[in-house]
């Protein structure tokens, strides 16, 4: 007998746009679905009442432990998007099992911030202002970068796209060093990071505890030509004390994809400095690299229907840590 399922989304577009029509095919031939995309209000009257499994993205209804009490026999969540915070607790309060593509989501920005790094080793940033200035090929007035050859890059936050990004750069003659987050151990401090590495890039967990992280002292004391990341979040970052920096020394480089707030205000510095160069939240899963997500939990199912182990199953204790 086939699982009765559903799609359980607040928003036709997301569901359109991360599940193609031939994986929403799939679906149907694997399962008994309830037709068409149901919503939070379709749960509250008992659409759902039967729904042994939901498949989801982003913008997942907000749940309570009443509203999940309309869906008794649920029995899973398969969420092709990242966090599920604001979701998963209420699942696991009724014995729901929440399964997330959180690595799949992380693989892109892992890629995006690989090329940043191999780019800025190579000075690539500094010296297109350099040469659009200067339009001189001589490399003693236009800078050029050290290369990827026995230089340090540092990752600050040790989770899940820092171990990704570390598994790319170990193919590379470079040395990584890794600041893990206030929660966990650190044998190097960001001091030191910002102070030795040519790269400096920032993976820190989405926690309060890691607002104001990186701030004045440490893009101070950056090497010349150094270059930061910021993948992470805006908020972990002192951002004006960042652009008072790199306002001072142009010799800096700020790669930038993640504001607080986003976007930044109009007359933001993010716009003027010719040394930050800001992309719009981008390094994530978008366009043909979110099927990799509903891809996985596709998969995923398919381990359910055959009685193995999930792999990409949410516990607890991964909450607002290793999904970031």
């Amino acid at each position: 007998m086939k699982f009765k399922s559903a799609i359980f989304c607040d928003s036709v577009s997301n569901v359109e746009y991360v599940y193609s029509q031939a994986q929403i095919k799939e679906l149907e031939e694997l399962t008994d679905m309830i037709p068409g995309i149901c919503t939070g209000a379709d749960a509250e009257n008992g659409k759902l009442a039967d729904a042994e499994v939901l498949f989801s993205t982003w913008g997942f209804p907000q749940v309570t432990n009443e509203l999940i009490a309309k869906m008794p026999k649920l029995k899973a969540v398969f969420y092709a998007a990242g966090a599920t915070d604001a979701f998963a607790r209420q699942c696991f309060a009724n014995q729901v099992k929440v399964i997330s593509a959180w690595r799949m989501n992380a693989i892109p920005v892992a890629e995006f911030c690989l090329s940043e790094i191999i780019l800025s080793l190579k000075g690539y940033y500094r010296n297109i202002r350099e040469a659009r200035m200067t339009r001189d090929w001589d490399r003693k007035v236009t800078y050029v970068g050290p290369g990827a050859y026995g230089e340090t890059v540092a990752l600050i936050g040790a989770g899940t796209i820092s171990s990704i990004l570390q598994e790319h750069l170990s193919r590379m003659d470079v040395k990584v060093v890794v600041v893990p987050s206030r929660a966990e151990r650190r044998t190097v401090s960001i001091e030191e990071a910002f102070r030795t590495a040519f790269v400096i890039s920032n993976h820190l967990p989405n926690r309060e505890d890691n607002r104001n992280t990186i701030r004045r002292e440490h893009f101070e004391s950056m090497r010349t030509g150094a270059v930061f990341i910021n993948t992470g979040r805006g908020a972990q970052v002192d951002e004006e004390a960042m652009l008072d920096v790199m306002e001072k020394r142009p010799d800096l480089t700020a790669l930038v994809d993640v504001t607080e707030p986003e976007p930044p205000a109009k007359d933001s510095r993010y716009y003027t400095l010719p040394n930050v160069l800001l992309t719009t939240h981008i390094a994530g899963s978008f366009n043909d690299e979110v099927r990799r997500m509903s891809d996985c939990v596709i998969g995923e199912f398919k381990r359910m229907l055959a009685g193995e182990p999930f792999q990409h199953e949410v516990k607890e204790s991964m909450l607002l840590t290793s999904q970031t």
